[in-house]
């Protein structure tokens, strides 16, 4: 593995580990978990902007509901199963959350005045994946899925993909990539539902994907067992692509599993479901971020987006003073105030790839000032409420896109 593997950087920046009591699952540690919850709200606020309203399912569901829904045919064999506490009642850990948001829609009668619904969870999800596969966070057996489904009315396909496009041209942005590729998947060789049903599925993705802008290959055979999909391919700074977001369009769960609301002529009907994801993967995506930006996350992500350090014993009241007013309004900041020299203190804050060194000397403390250190190696002087307005500048989530929407 090289220097800038994502396990390697795990190791170094002490995020996670994996081991064999648990392979394939993450173990993670106070600064991982720190970073994966950046970017869990961060994700979690642009879903909630786009009308989105978040639930939670279960992991463990009967295995007749996997079998209703076609899963079991498509994905059993990679399903983790057991006898529940009924006599032949079998249990299956979910390998993905669509058929439990059709069980929440399903809960009430709908009318169309009450559609589109918009569905997201953080959906923990289990594979039990080949062991020559695994490799990190890349290829895990439990992950966690930014799933989101939208019900629908068939005219009303155009604008949610459009819509849902916009959202991910803004959060792929904002985590570095301005650019992306697509691709429209079309029907598999298995799949679920008749040729009048598929003809009609890709016909309207393919119309809402050109709505939105999108220029896309086709991948012959390549979609999901329900329905076509458009995949959005990020290229990372080593010229590698991933595949990440995904917008599917499926007219066959909806039959499966009995979903329906009540049209203008008091008839009822079918909706459409549209799937979706902005990061795929959340394991996943972290581990192409860290190889990304080489483990320098952007400061608005790093676990610690500050560290305060003292030049002597004697600056640590002032730097704990630093430390709170950093926290108060938000900021994620370490303390170093350990009896070491400030060269051995720059040197594991730039190997920790913290943002930003606070170094604070009796001449800070005399004169109210903050030195701040930049990840160049320049250092500016400020006065203390002028410094702590420039990290809160400098570490803020980004949002500039939103705020041209908004004012345009």
């Amino acid at each position: 593995m090289n220097d800038i593997d994502h396990r390697v950087l795990g190791n170094r920046l002490d995020l996670f580990h994996q081991q064999e009591e648990g392979a394939g699952m993450v173990f993670w540690h106070p600064r991982g978990w720190e970073l994966y919850r950046v970017l869990e709200d961060f994700i979690r606020a642009r879903m909630r902007r786009a009308g989105f309203r978040e639930i939670r399912t279960p992991q463990l569901l009967a295995r007749s509901l996997w079998e209703k829904s076609g899963h079991w045919e498509k994905f059993g064999a990679a399903m983790y199963s057991l006898a529940g506490a009924e006599a032949g009642r079998a249990l299956s850990l979910k390998p993905m959350s669509c058929p439990c948001h059709v069980q929440v829609f399903n809960q009430r009668v709908r009318s169309y005045r009450d559609l589109p619904v918009r569905y997201s969870e953080f959906g923990a999800c289990h594979r039990d994946e080949p062991s020559g596969s695994l490799e990190g966070l890349k290829r895990t057996r439990a992950f966690v899925q930014d799933d989101a489904h939208v019900f629908c009315a068939e005219v009303q396909i155009e604008a949610e993909v459009v819509g849902f496009c916009d959202l991910l041209r803004g959060v792929y942005e904002d985590l570095g990539f301005a650019a992306f590729e697509v691709a429209l998947a079309t029907r598999p060789a298995m799949r679920a539902g008749n040729d009048d049903v598929w003809d009609r599925a890709e016909e309207a993705l393919a119309n809402a994907a050109r709505a939105a802008g999108l220029v896309f290959d086709v991948l012959e055979g390549e979609g999901a067992f329900y329905g076509p999909k458009l995949e959005f391919h990020l290229v990372d700074s080593r010229g590698r692509s991933w595949q990440c977001g995904t917008v599917q369009l499926d007219f066959v769960l909806p039959e499966r599993l009995d979903a329906e609301f009540v049209d203008a002529r008091d008839e009822r009907v079918r909706p459409v479901m549209i799937h979706h994801a902005v990061l795929g993967s959340m394991e996943r995506f972290i581990a192409m971020l860290l190889e990304h930006d080489e483990g320098w996350l952007p400061a608005w992500l790093a676990p610690e987006q500050i560290v305060v350090a003292t030049i002597s014993e004697a600056n640590v009241a002032y730097a704990r003073e630093a430390m709170q007013a950093l926290e108060d309004v938000g900021l994620r900041t370490a303390l170093d105030s350990r009896p070491e020299r400030l060269e051995k203190k720059i040197v594991d804050a730039r190997e920790q790839r913290v943002p930003f060194l606070v170094v604070l000397g009796s001449r800070d403390e005399r004169d109210r000032t903050m030195s701040i250190r930049l990840r160049n190696g320049e250092q500016v002087t400020l006065a203390f409420e002028q410094g702590v307005e420039y990290l809160v500048a400098a570490a803020r989530v980004p949002g500039s896109r939103l705020r041209r929407e908004a004012a345009a």
